[in-house]
């Protein structure tokens, strides 16, 4: 049986920048597989291709077993893809778009209207089903373009950054939503969000300069870092003084300071002695050992650095 998807060597070039660099990659039916990366690692660039939306420079993507190359149409009827923006037809009810994109798929109104009752009211949009997108909250109008690509009961769902700009509250209800799906398709999800990957994927890869980093499940990858000793601690007084004698000590190999309260890695267990060392006697306000998490890998592995 063929992978839900399945990338070989997949380039995406623009003259000399190679955006995605002999990408490969197989993702299993029935996995939330998650993509994460910084601003600018080649994620949206690898979703367009495997949309049919950017023909590739080089290699291949198989939905289904289906080329991305030369069977897009078929690759389309497979597809469901949530954009990053809410891309509603404002003049339209909020029926009228799920109507609109099933009879763009060529699905009978028998099909199609018991459908689009059932995702109404599985996504809570029942009641404001004769509204217009523009008088939706924005979660709701999250929840109508989800709806909206579930049309055509699609068996791999294309969802990118789905929860940017929500409040808490909405990303959580869309998180308990995606979840319902996952018995039913594979999800292929992008977020800047940490927790929301740690939460919903099974399995992440972390890509960067068009290349996959690292591989694995949120948890295999935290046990990566699991190496790195990180402490917070706060001084009484003196920061900016401790602030350059951290960073004369070996033993430690990053750090933050925000106020009097310091963000350490250190080397391996065996540094905290010289640390400690450092510090006068009462100048110690808290010092606290910190679990990893999946930000510090991602961080570990892609830099601090801010990006465009």
């Amino acid at each position: 049986m063929p992978s839900a998807l399945s990338m070989q060597g997949l380039t995406k070039r623009y003259g000399t920048l190679t955006a995605v660099d002999r990408f490969s990659l197989e993702v299993e039916r029935g996995t939330v597989f998650g993509l994460l990366g910084p601003n600018g690692a080649g994620k949206t660039t690898l979703i367009k291709m495997l949309t049919t939306l950017m023909r590739p420079t080089g290699g291949d993507a198989f939905i289904e077993g289906h080329s991305v190359i030369s069977a897009g149409k078929k690759v389309r009827e497979l597809i469901g893809v949530v954009p990053q923006e809410n891309n509603l037809d404002r003049y339209l009810t909020a029926r009228e778009n799920l109507v609109l994109h099933a009879r763009m798929h060529g699905m009978a109104p028998r099909d199609y209207t018991p459908r689009i009752d059932q995702l109404l009211e599985l996504t809570g949009l029942s009641s404001r089903r004769n509204d217009f997108p523009d008088t939706y909250s924005g979660g709701m109008q999250r929840r109508l373009v989800v709806a909206r690509a579930l049309v055509h009961s699609p068996r791999l769902l294309f969802l990118d950054e789905p929860t940017t700009g929500l409040d808490p509250q909405s990303r959580r209800a869309l998180w308990e939503h995606i979840r319902t799906l996952r018995s039913e398709m594979t999800i292929f999800l992008t977020t800047h969000y940490m927790d929301e990957a740690d939460s919903l994927c099974d399995r992440i890869v972390i890509m960067d300069h068009g290349k996959s980093l690292v591989d694995g499940s949120a948890a295999e990858l935290k046990e990566r870092f699991a190496h790195a000793h990180i402490y917070e601690l706060e001084v009484r007084r003196d920061a900016g003084r401790y602030e350059e004698t951290f960073r004369a000590l070996p033993e430690v190999t990053s750090q933050e300071r925000e106020g009097d309260a310091f963000r350490l890695i250190l080397r391996d267990e065996e540094s905290l002695k010289p640390l400690m060392d450092s510090i006068a006697s009462g100048d110690i306000r808290r010092i606290c050992l910190v679990e990893p998490s999946l930000e510090e890998v991602f961080l570990d592995l892609t830099g601090r650095t801010v990006r465009e």
